[in-house]
């Protein structure tokens, strides 16, 4: 029988009941290679705050841009970094050089001033201001590959070729002379959580 204190009785050598108490099984070791994996956008984003965090004042969140994808999918991804979670994705242009037939995905990258092709890599994010495009941030370059962004006029703008009606009716959006632009309902949240001194991380 089995107390209720869960503890097991034995019958002695007289015939009269021995308690033996049960030893609980042991919890095994946890293993660092059990915890959860993290998503593969959250992964990328750290590996390039790991690559230039000293350049970056504000780790809390991260902008990445996957042009791998077609321009009609939301490519554009806030990640929270301390939460380790992917917070909101949008639709953003690519360049018209790195495009040149329209077909909606990204052919190539340029960083030479007149491409008007898009730049990977990664890019500071600058003051916001006022142009002809309505709010914006400027950008700046941190790689070889995309170290003319301010000489280039690369920025973070809204531009009405973005919008989900084009995604869904021409399976594609417009494109930018490299800049990353966004719909106009979308740009006022961008600008706001990826504000100045933060990473924004472009790859294929």
């Amino acid at each position: 029988m089995i107390a209720a204190t869960g503890t097991a009785l034995v019958s002695g050598p007289l015939g009269s009941p021995a308690a033996m108490a049960v030893t609980p099984p042991k919890e095994p070791d946890i293993s660092p290679f059990s915890r959860p994996t993290r998503p593969l956008l959250v992964q990328r984003a750290a590996a390039a705050l790991d690559a230039h965090g000293g350049l970056i004042r504000h780790r809390d969140l991260v902008g990445l841009v996957d042009f791998s994808k077609a321009s009609r999918e939301a490519r554009f991804h806030l990640i929270d970094m301390e939460a380790g979670k992917l917070v909101a994705s949008h639709l953003v242009s690519h360049g018209s050089g790195s495009d040149p037939a329209n077909s909606g995905w990204v052919q190539r990258f340029s960083n030479q001033y007149g491409s008007y092709a898009s730049s990977k890599g990664a890019f500071l994010t600058g003051v916001a201001y006022s142009g002809k495009h309505g709010r914006s941030r400027r950008l700046i370059g941190l790689e070889d590959a995309n170290s003319a962004a301010m000489e280039r006029g690369i920025v973070i703008h809204a531009a009405s070729y973005v919008s989900d009606e084009m995604a869904q009716n021409q399976g594609r959006i417009g494109r930018s002379q490299g800049c990353f632009a966004f719909s106009d309902k979308d740009i006022d949240g961008v600008l706001a959580r990826l504000g100045e001194g933060r990473l924004l991380y472009a790859v294929k």
